[in-house]
């Protein structure tokens, strides 16, 4: 991912638990920058009032949003517009939509549509149209902290969200197979982007490995071979379909 690009947070402050904003932004910089942070949300009700020092730590800015009407989300209407009005001010390269509400797919859409890049952040029970509508979409249960270390095989010690069933080793084996060369060895780096691409949802930590060599290391459908990088300490991990 890019380092540097600049993002937009923008958080549904009725959509998602308060518990897990420290390592969602922690989550974020690992693609960017945030540099606008806003969270929507009727501050006058009681639910909302637990954010408010979890809002002066993560120096995020709350906007005030009535609901109008029973029954209607005021507080997506607000979320979109702000939305746009940022993407024509031109300030960032790409946003990150907190939500698990189908409600911002077109959203989504439509800033993808514009070049920037969207990343969604959601619970598991977020619908599969805004998923795909973003570049990568990461789950909140994956992100709160273990007490205790992956394993040595990079296993992490959190409950799995998924397990690794035939339709995942095929979108893993055919995602080599699409960026193998003659021999049939593809950079693992490569096959990760092309994974994303195909599905946006798809992480290693869903199947409890911090990293996707781990993920790769346990299958016996593959092979994974480590090549010296010139003038540098790093290895490179390629990975081949047996």
């Amino acid at each position: 991912m890019i380092k540097d690009i600049k993002l937009a947070v923008l958080i549904d402050g009725d959509n998602i638990p308060s518990k897990y904003i420290k390592e969602m932004m922690e989550e974020i910089t690992k693609y960017g920058t945030p540099t606008i942070k806003r969270i929507y949300g009727d501050w006058t009700k009681p639910h909302l009032s637990k954010w408010k020092n979890i809002l002066l730590e993560n120096a995020i800015t709350p906007i005030q949003q009535y609901g109008y009407t029973t029954g209607k989300n005021a507080t997506d209407s607000a979320m979109i517009i702000d939305a746009m009005d940022i993407l024509y001010s031109g300030k960032v390269n790409g946003f990150c939509l907190v939500s698990s509400d189908s409600d911002f797919t077109k959203l989504a859409t439509r800033l993808r549509e514009a070049g920037l890049q969207v990343f969604g952040i959601g619970e598991k029970k977020t619908p599969d149209p805004f998923i795909v509508a973003c570049d990568k979409f990461i789950y909140l249960e994956i992100l709160k902290k273990d007490t205790e270390k992956p394993d040595a095989q990079g296993k992490s010690k959190k409950e799995n969200l998924y397990n690794i069933t035939p339709k995942v080793i095929r979108l893993l084996k055919n995602s080599v197979s699409d960026a193998a060369d003659e021999d049939g060895w593809a950079f693992l780096g490569d096959v990760g982007s092309l994974i994303i691409k195909k599905q946006p949802n798809f992480d290693s930590r869903n199947f409890g490995f911090e990293k996707l060599t781990p993920l790769f290391k346990s299958l016996d459908q593959f092979e994974i071979e480590q090549r010296d990088q010139s003038n540098t300490r790093f290895k490179l991990i390629y990975v081949r379909n047996k």
